[in-house]
């Protein structure tokens, strides 16, 4: 009797199995930050740099003073200082089909959206720091515009052709571009038109004249904004 009691109890309180489902929502797959992307398309720049010959002096991220820049500063990529010239370089990170001339002043991306001429932009640059090389007679300056792999160009073909003193490249062609070009200017000259004391010359004056004030640069982040907007 006691015993027909105490299995009544059990099934009293016996619940019926569940099985336990977890309402997962699906989580969003990561976007890759356009800062993110910035920091691999330089790390893939810094990369090419180092395969550069060792008499070669590169800097990078460079903020000069540029009186007539419309925010009172050029921001430099890019510059690297060899025994024939002063490569200057300024990268980009668009996607899609490249469109543009020497003389236009913008150049399109797939036909969607307008970029200011690299070309013309890094002509300041260069402008910069020229007027910080004065001590230094007669550089020579090879302006290098380099874009991702996610483009393709619809350029003026001189612009891929070694003998330019303008070139546009793929970021991993950099290197190569610059060995080759440096290859065209021993051939015909020999004697390099830029001294060891003169190329440190040229790395010291660009060191000492670099802001790194990180007011400033976000100031100048802030005014170029400023600009795109108006």
């Amino acid at each position: 009797m006691l015993k027909a009691l105490l299995s009544l109890f059990k099934k009293s309180d016996a619940k019926p199995a569940q099985a336990v489902k977890k309402i997962q929502t699906p989580k969003p797959k990561p976007k890759v930050a356009s800062t993110r992307i910035g920091e691999l398309g330089e790390h893939k720049i810094n990369i090419q740099l180092d395969q550069l010959p060792k008499e070669c002096k590169a800097l990078s991220d460079l903020m000069l003073p540029n009186p007539k820049s419309r925010t009172g500063y050029a921001q430099i990529d890019h510059v690297v200082i060899s025994p024939y010239c002063v490569f200057v370089i300024e990268t980009k990170n668009y996607n899609g089909e490249i469109k543009g001339g020497r003389t236009d002043q913008q150049w399109s991306v797939s036909n969607r959206y307008k970029m200011y001429n690299p070309l013309k932009q890094n002509y300041g640059h260069i402008k910069a720091i020229e007027s910080l090389m004065k001590s230094v007679a007669a550089v020579k300056f090879v302006s290098m515009i380099s874009f991702t792999m996610r483009c393709r160009f619809s350029i003026d073909p001189e612009l891929r052709k070694i003998h330019s003193d303008e070139l546009v490249v793929y970021d991993v062609e950099l290197s190569e571009f610059i060995s080759r070009k440096l290859i065209s200017l021993k051939t015909g000259t020999h004697v390099p038109s830029i001294s060891v004391a003169q190329a440190q010359t040229i790395y010291d004056q660009l060191v000492q004249a670099n802001i790194t004030d990180t007011e400033i640069r976000m100031l100048h982040v802030q005014r170029i904004k400023g600009i795109k907007n108006y």
